[in-house]
C-alpha cells in the first residue's frame, strides 16, 4: 500500500516539520505551520520501491546538447531588458514581488502591451475584474490586442493558455490561484507550491514564458514557501518607498543573466517611465553647500550611479544616543562611527546619528564607507564638503582606506557628470586618466584633510 506521512510547512519561510508547533523554529512567527499533502510512495508486495524503465535515448552527453535559448523576447523596455539579461527567454518562469502599490501590475501590463503588438500575450488576473484592468489599460494609454482573462482556477487558466497559445503569459498573482484537486484555500502553502510547480511544468513543456507576480510578507520576502523561488528561473524584487517616485527593479536570481543589474523607473500617472540617466535624476534635488551631504559613485551590475549620502548628527537628549539608517547597513555605520571616535578623535558617544541614501536606493557596497564617514564628520563639524568631489573607499578598523573594485567605471561616471575630483584609495590611482583629478589617500585622516 502507498505510504503517507503528515508534514507541516511554515507559510512564511517554508520550514518543514513532522509535527505541528505553535511557533516556527526558523522565522519565529506564530501559527504559521500548515498541514500539507505529501506524495504517496508506491511499493511492490516485497516492500521495494517500484521503479519504471526509461528510454535510454533521453540520456545524452552534455557536450552534445546545443544551447537553443539565444532568442529572447524583447519587452521594448530597456530597463527591464537589462535586469532580465537581454529580454524574456521562451519557456522561462519569472517571479516578481514587491510591496502593494509599488507598480508591479502597472509595469507588466505595459510590458504585455508592448509584446502584444507583435506576439500573442495572455494576461491572467486573479485579483482584479476585467473592468478594473481595462480602466488601468485605458489610463496608461495602451492600444494593443492584449488577451485578458479574470480567473482563479488553475485548470481553466491552463486550458485558456492551450487555446490561445501565447508567447508570454502573466499571472497576477500566484496567491489568488487555486488547484481544485487540493482542499486547502488559495494562498496556502500547498496551493502556492502546487500551482507554481504546474505553471513551471507548463512553461517548460510548451515554450511559453510565464511571469508570476507574487505578494510579499511584512519582512519584504515573497509570500509562500521558499521552494517557490527555487522553482522559477528568475526572481525580481521591486524596491522603493511608496511616497517616493523612484522604483528600483533588482534581480536576486537569474539563470539567464547577471543578478547584479538594476532597472530604475519613475512612477508617474501615465505609468512606469524608464530612467536612463539615474545619476542626474538622483542628484537633481541635492542642495549645494549643505553640511552632512556628499556624493558617492555606486556600481550596480554594469551601471555606475552617482548617489547622495546624507548624515545628520545632533546632540542626544537621552542617555543612550540613537543610531538610525536608511538604505545602508546599520552595523556598518556603527563600525565607521567607532573608527571615527578611536582614530580621528571625534566625540560621538553622546550624538544621535542618522544616515540616509537619497532616492530610496539600498547600497551594501563596502566602498561606501568613506562617503558615510565624510558625511558624518561634515554634519558633526557643521562644515560642507568641498564642491565637485566624489568619494569611494573601504575603511579598515585601523583607519586605513582599502582598495575598491571597478574604479574605472566610477571615475568615468564622475567625469561624465561634471565632477571636479574623486577621492580614492592610493592603490586605485591610475596615472593615465586625465578627465578628472584623482586624489589618492592612504588613511581616513588623509581623506578628511582633502575633503574640507
Amino acid at each position: 500500500m502507498p505510504r503517507e506521512r503528515t508534514l507541516f510547512v511554515c507559510r512564511e519561510c517554508g520550514y518543514e516539520s513532522a509535527k505541528w508547533m505553535g511557533q516556527c523554529p526558523s522565522c519565529k512567527q506564530w501559527n504559521t505551520l500548515e498541514e500539507v499533502e505529501t506524495p504517496k510512495i508506491s511499493k511492490s508486495r516485497s516492500g521495494k520501491t517500484v521503479v519504471r524503465k526509461i528510454d535510454e535515448g533521453r540520456i545524452l552527453p552534455l557536450k552534445e546538447i546545443r544551447n537553443s535559448s539565444t532568442y529572447r523576447i524583447d519587452t521594448k523596455i530597456e530597463e527591464l531588458n537589462r535586469v532580465l539579461g537581454g529580454g524574456i527567454v521562451p519557456g522561462s518562469v519569472v517571479l516578481a514581488g514587491g510591496e502593494p502599490g509599488i507598480g508591479k501590475s502597472t509595469l507588466f501590463l505595459q510590458m504585455a502591451d508592448n509584446i502584444a503588438k507583435e506576439e500573442d500575450v495572455l494576461y491572467i488576473s486573479g485579483e482584479e475584474s476585467a473592468e478594473q484592468v481595462a480602466m488601468r489599460f485605458e489610463r496608461l494609454g495602451l492600444t494593443s490586442d492584449l488577451r485578458f482573462m479574470a480567473e482563479n482556477q488553475l485548470e481553466d487558466i491552463l486550458s485558456a493558455a492551450e487555446t490561445v497559445r501565447p508567447k508570454v503569459m502573466i499571472v497576477d498573482s500566484i496567491q489568488t490561484i487555486f488547484d481544485s484537486d487540493i482542499e486547502s484555500a488559495a494562498g496556502s502553502v500547498s496551493q502556492v507550491r502546487e500551482c507554481a510547480a504546474r505553471l513551471a511544468r507548463y512553461a517548460k513543456s510548451s515554450e511559453v514564458a510565464v511571469i508570476i507576480i507574487g505578494h510579499v510578507t511584512k519582512e519584504g520576502n515573497i509570500a509562500g514557501p521558499r521552494i517557490l523561488e527555487h522553482l522559477v528561473d528568475t526572481v525580481l524584487y521591486f524596491e522603493g518607498e511608496n511616497q517616493s517616485a523612484f522604483r528600483i527593479l533588482r534581480a536576486v536570481k537569474n539563470r539567464f543573466g547577471s543578478t547584479n543589474e538594476i532597472g530604475v523607473f519613475d512612477m508617474k500617472a501615465t505609468g512606469m517611465e524608464e530612467v536612463t540617466n539615474p545619476s542626474q535624476i538622483l542628484l537633481s534635488t541635492r542642495q549645494r553647500d549643505m553640511p552632512g551631504s556628499c556624493i558617492y559613485c555606486a556600481v550596480e551590475g554594469t551601471r555606475p550611479v552617482l548617489l547622495e549620502v546624507e548624515a545628520l548628527v545632533s546632540e542626544s537628549s537621552f542617555g543612550t544616543p540613537r543610531r538610525m539608517t536608511s538604505g545602508v547597513d546599520y552595523n556598518r555605520v556603527n563600525l565607521i562611527v567607532a573608527v571615527l571616535e578611536k582614530r580621528i578623535g571625534l566625540k560621538l558617544y553622546n550624538q544621535d546619528i542618522y544616515v540616509n541614501i537619497g532616492g530610496g536606493m539600498r547600497i551594501w557596497d563596502s566602498a561606501l564607507d568613506l562617503a558615510i564617514a565624510a558625511s558624518i564628520v561634515s554634519s558633526f563639524r557643521n562644515k560642507p564638503l568641498r564642491q565637485g568631489i566624489v568619494l569611494a573607499g573601504e575603511i579598515g578598523l585601523t583607519g586605513e582606506v582599502r582598495h575598491v573594485s571597478q574604479i574605472e567605471k566610477r571615475i568615468a561616471e564622475a567625469a561624465r557628470m561634471g565632477m571636479e575630483a574623486i577621492i580614492l584609495p592610493k592603490s586605485n590611482y591610475s596615472a593615465g586618466i586625465k578627465d578628472i583629478e584623482q586624489i589618492p589617500i592612504k588613511t581616513l585622516h588623509d581623506a578628511l584633510g582633502n575633503i574640507f
